[in-house]
């Protein structure tokens, strides 16, 4: 885990130290509380200013510590651990960065928060490497390249306004497309459902954020609104792709203890 921990937090501190200098002051990015359909408390502390999109962020640690401290099973190697311990810090160190950035609402945390988003879709098409070159060893350089290429697209936010949801659209499509080719070749039926809820979460958490005003004109979504659920549909894609990428990885690891014998 030590390894884990010190690969997930100095680019993670890299980024906080880049995210406060005038290198993003060009970024488009909500800082305002106009921005989000939730409305302000006024008289609440700055990190419940806005209780139900700040709260929804213990979901991330919650579930990231239940696969971080989760037993490891018979089939799981020390490389597929490694995988399972970055991807789940990941989600643990992502909510701190989001509560920050709803309860002061400047640049910096806005733009880390946009940030960390790329490199954390980036890991599971790395995972997916993992599994379809399985029984050779894990290629560390592959996935340090693919981190470094997601951290660089960001850089597509100082080019255009839209830039970084062009970077997300790309990482996005890209993990899906990675996850359904493995699981045309490595996977069952359990995997195929896995799959399907991680996709749908991925759309929820995408199609609610985008429609967060349009929905708070309906009573349903005026407290509970349309951001706040994206961020459930976000921890439950994480989950998702947690179950549906853990249950490859033991099968490939099956398939290959099952072949050298």
């Amino acid at each position: 885990m030590r390894a884990a921990l010190l690969h997930v937090s100095v680019p993670l501190v890299l980024c906080v130290v880049l995210a406060n200098t005038s290198l993003f002051a060009a970024v488009h990015v909500e800082l305002t509380y106009d921005d989000y359909a939730e409305k302000r408390l006024e008289h609440a502390p700055a990190f419940l200013s806005m209780p139900w999109n700040s709260v929804v962020n213990v979901g991330y640690v919650i579930m990231g510590l239940r696969w971080l401290l989760r037993r490891s099973d018979a089939a799981e190697t020390e490389q597929s651990r490694y995988l399972r311990q970055v991807f789940a810090l990941m989600a643990v160190f992502y909510a701190p960065v989001q509560w920050t950035r709803l309860a002061v609402l400047r640049r910096a945390p806005a733009v880390l928060d946009q940030w960390v988003t790329l490199p954390i879709f980036a890991w599971v098409p790395a995972w997916i490497d993992f599994i379809e070159h399985l029984p050779a060893k894990r290629r560390a350089s592959h996935a340090a390249a693919l981190e470094l290429c997601s951290l660089f697209s960001y850089g597509l936010a100082l080019l255009h306004e839209r830039g970084f949801e062009a970077a997300l659209g790309c990482h996005v499509a890209f993990s899906v497309y990675k996850g359904v080719r493995v699981q045309l070749t490595h996977g069952d039926g359990v995997s195929r459902r896995y799959l399907a809820l991680a996709i749908l979460s991925c759309a929820g958490f995408v199609v609610l954020k985008l429609l967060d005003h349009w929905l708070a004109r309906y009573r349903l979504f005026q407290q509970l609104t349309g951001h706040f659920w994206s961020k459930v549909c976000d921890v439950l894609q994480f989950h998702f792709s947690f179950c549906f990428l853990t249950a490859l990885t033991n099968r490939a690891v099956e398939e290959s203890a099952a072949r050298r014998e």
